[in-house]
């Protein structure tokens, strides 16, 4: 089947958007035996995972550095062949003092660089965080429980979760209502003295949500992060083989041998519905798709606002996607660089895994502080890869990638882009030049990307990688708004399946996965 069909065609389903979460329902429902198209903008699949040339010889893998949530069970029940035997990748923080704080193992299960004390007191907050985590974790392999009509699967996992608080004991129940809606700051001071370890958990906790380290509930950023596992291991990171860039194509592989048809440099330009019940698509050159289910994998305002007459949605609904919070504030700067920069202080196996510069819990603050007025810092704090080290044919030979993602970055730029995008470029580069003596002479070429440029080069409204903030009143019924919080919409027969629904953003597979067994489930006499 071609974009030039001109008959209607029918399928089972059909999926807007081929990003790693719709390739994922999609695949879950082809080898449910449904026939199944997804309808992808892009000229190739994986949405943010997807590879891009930003300078002659050199390409970018896509916005995401690492892999440190791709749920097992996904990997399993798609058949995904680059997540077989991962290897744990190092975090190394680095304050411009030349000596490094590398974790190791999955989140620090070993430590180099810092006290016994230190090291023990951080062990102890990672234990405890781990097990906090694992309590919310049992919440996100399922639709959120809906008010006032709990299952007996809601029932189950609130008591698997509530025996797993009594198993520990009284104190650590206490101690995990105390912290649920805290800020990672003040659980950092209560445990830590080293302000690197300290200013490593601030960054991870806010990194693409708009929250400082002080800001309340900011420890759930970092709850998020732990959820994920590699190797079976909490909290741990990995580098998929062949890099981030064969992420997005292995996805596209395990849906196509799944059975699914994949059709890019499709637009969608609406989606049919009549009288509150979805009938199938329409593309931009005016071809009509029907099928009985549409699942949307792209955001929720671009799905609702864009693709679907308002009139089938109601205008309370409408009002609740409108006012969703989803305004990104992270940049990616982009460095094609004729050879390996050496960072002081950095071993050279740190290379493979990823690199903070933080000084501090109050650095990340007052990075923040801007932000809040659309501006960016003088001083803000960055994560580093190396994304040609796991795939060499991202630069020429004897070259080198170097992707940084910048903490903060508001989308609406007080006096905008144009004339801010230089300025921040050259804080960062000022920066690399700081800890990486000598970078600045190998620099081929340079690309910034803001929230603005997120948006235009990978559809994401408002440039938010998480299809809306992940805070506690976006999340779990509330994700994203409480009218389409389980993947069902007001619209029978449309179903969303992107980092909008529950449980969120991040490379996991759980929102696609989660939305096709409950439109399956749903088909069930």
């Amino acid at each position: 089947m071609t974009s030039s069909d001109a008959l209607k065609s029918v399928y089972d389903a059909i999926v807007v958007g081929a990003g790693h979460n719709g390739l994922t329902a999609a695949a879950v429902l082809a080898k449910a035996g449904r026939s199944v198209l997804v309808l992808e903008a892009a000229e190739a699949p994986g949405g943010a995972l997807r590879s891009r040339i930003f300078a002659p010889g050199y390409r970018s893998p896509g916005l995401a550095h690492i892999v440190n949530r791709l749920d097992a069970a996904v990997c399993r029940d798609i058949g995904l062949d680059v997540a077989r035997e991962p290897r744990l990748v190092p975090t190394t923080v680095l304050d411009g003092s030349g000596r490094a704080v590398v974790l190791r193992g999955a989140y620090g299960e070993e430590i180099e660089g810092v006290s016994p004390e230190e090291a023990a007191a951080f062990a102890a907050l990672r234990k405890k965080l781990v097990f906090q985590a694992a309590v919310l974790k049992r919440f996100l392999r399922r639709p959120p429980p809906r008010l006032g009509a709990v299952g007996p699967g809601d029932l189950a996992a609130f008591a698997a979760a509530g025996f797993g608080l009594i198993r520990k004991g009284r104190e650590e129940a206490r101690d995990f209502l105390r912290m649920l809606l805290m800020n990672v700051a003040d659980v950092a001071d209560e445990y830590l003295a080293d302000d690197r370890l300290k200013g490593l958990l601030a960054f991870d906790a806010t990194l693409g949500i708009h929250l400082g380290p002080r800001s309340p509930t900011s420890l759930l950023g970092l709850y998020y992060r732990l959820t994920g596992e590699v190797a079976g291991k909490a909290g741990g990171q990995c580098m998929p083989a062949g890099g981030m860039a064969a992420l997005g194509p292995a996805f596209a592989r395990a849906a196509e041998k799944a059975g699914v048809t994949i059709r890019c440099a499709t637009p969608v330009a609406r989606i049919l519905a009549d009288r509150g019940r979805a009938g199938g698509v329409v593309t931009a050159d005016g071809t009509e798709i029907a099928a009985p289910i549409v699942v949307s994998a792209i955001h929720p305002q671009k799905t609702f606002l864009d693709l679907v007459d308002p009139a089938e949605s109601g205008t309370g609904f409408i009002r609740a996607i409108r006012n969703l919070r989803s305004r990104g504030n992270v940049a990616q700067l982009n460095l094609a660089l004729d050879r390996l920069p050496t960072f002081e202080g950095l071993p050279a196996d740190a290379r493979e895994g990823r690199i903070l510069l933080v000084r501090s819990m109050e650095q990340v603050e007052t990075a923040f502080n801007p932000a809040k007025y659309g501006e960016f810092s003088p001083d803000p704090v960055m994560e580093i890869t190396f994304p040609s080290r796991a795939d060499p044919s991202l630069a020429p030979v004897g070259g080198c990638t170097l992707s940084a993602l910048v903490q903060y970055a508001p989308y609406d730029l007080k006096g905008g882009w144009e004339a801010g995008k230089p300025a921040l470029q050259k804080i960062l580069l000022e920066k690399l030049e700081q800890h990486a003596p000598g970078i600045g002479w190998s620099i081929v070429a340079a690309e910034l990307l803001t929230p603005a440029d997120m948006e235009a080069e990978y559809g994401l409204p408002g440039g938010h990688w998480h299809h809306g903030e992940l805070q506690a009143d976006q999340l779990l019924v509330n994700r994203p708004t409480f009218a389409a919080s389980g993947y069902a919409t007001p619209i029978e027969g449309l179903y969303l399946a992107g980092a909008g629904a529950h449980p969120g953003g991040g490379i996991s597979g759980l929102p696609g996965w989660n939305a096709a067994r409950h439109i399956l489930a749903g088909e069930k006499p």
